[in-house]
């Protein structure tokens, strides 16, 4: 018996319980043991958590100065179009604006009005749909001027936190987040010895190329600026005006925090 547990729980991924029952129902037929275990679902829900999720859905919710987003992981972008999965995605995303947390794991044991805990909320509904699913971030802010925007796939999701300004600029400001991918809130964000390294390796090249240490340095100080202004969202070119830098578009009104999400980055 002991043996046949092993061997079951090693080609199905089930519990020892669940084995020790199927194999005590099939009168302790191994292959009518199996398939036991997959009519009652239970290989099926062992296996899924091993599958990658690899698709998906972002979505955010603002209530009154406070914004929140998720981003729940499928298999299938043919699940992440389901009306089920997206009601679940939007149903989490209000549910973050209510835990305000932007930990995971604080997030994941946040108890709904049904008294189940997110992470169970998820684990059911991937026993329901048959996918794996796996909730992989969660973001919440709140300031004076919050907005979000998600792409038309739903897989690029942003929340921005301006210090004043108006409401459409703060929606401006998501918009090119999402487009331009921006690192960094600020020069001193950026990691000197990441600066240090990259003004090596251009140096190098301009002299491999000819170039005098003079006049290499020149060079790699437009570089350098470049890097700055590819990276650092107030120094990047505005989405909907390339005269402007979004630092310039905005005037006096600072950016507090951003928030991008990705599917699959």
């Amino acid at each position: 018996m002991l043996e046949s547990i092993k061997k079951l729980r090693e080609m199905t991924g089930a519990g020892m319980m669940d084995v020790k029952k199927a194999l005590a129902d099939a009168g302790n037929d191994e292959t009518k043991a199996v398939a036991l275990l997959r009519e009652r679902g239970i290989v099926k829900a062992a296996k899924k958590s091993d599958r990658e999720a690899k698709e998906g859905l972002v979505r955010f919710v603002i209530g009154g100065n406070s914004a929140a987003m998720v981003e729940l992981n499928s298999e299938t972008d043919f699940v992440a179009r389901n009306a089920d999965f997206q009601a679940l995605v939007e149903s989490l995303a209000q549910a973050a604006l209510k835990a305000k947390t932007n930990d995971l794991a604080e997030f994941k044991q946040f108890k709904l009005e049904n008294g189940d805990t997110v992470e169970t909320a998820v684990a059911a509904a991937a026993g329901t749909i048959g996918e794996n699913l796996v909730l992989n971030r969660v973001a919440y802010l709140e300031g004076q001027n919050v907005a979000g925007y998600v792409h038309s796939n739903g897989k690029i999701g942003v929340l921005v936190d301006l210090a004043g300004g108006a409401e459409q600029q703060a929606k401006d400001v998501a918009l090119h987040v999402a487009a331009e991918r921006p690192q960094y809130l600020s020069r001193d964000e950026v990691n000197a010895d990441d600066i240090e390294k990259e003004r090596e390796i251009l140096t190098n090249k301009a002299i491999n190329e000819g170039k005098n240490p003079e006049l290499a340095a020149k060079i790699v100080g437009g570089q350098i600026g470049k890097f700055y202004e590819e990276r650092v969202l107030p120094e990047q070119k505005f989405v909907k005006d390339n005269s402007l830098t979004v630092g310039k578009y905005l005037g006096d009104t600072a950016i507090k925090r951003f928030v991008r999400f990705e599917i699959g980055a």
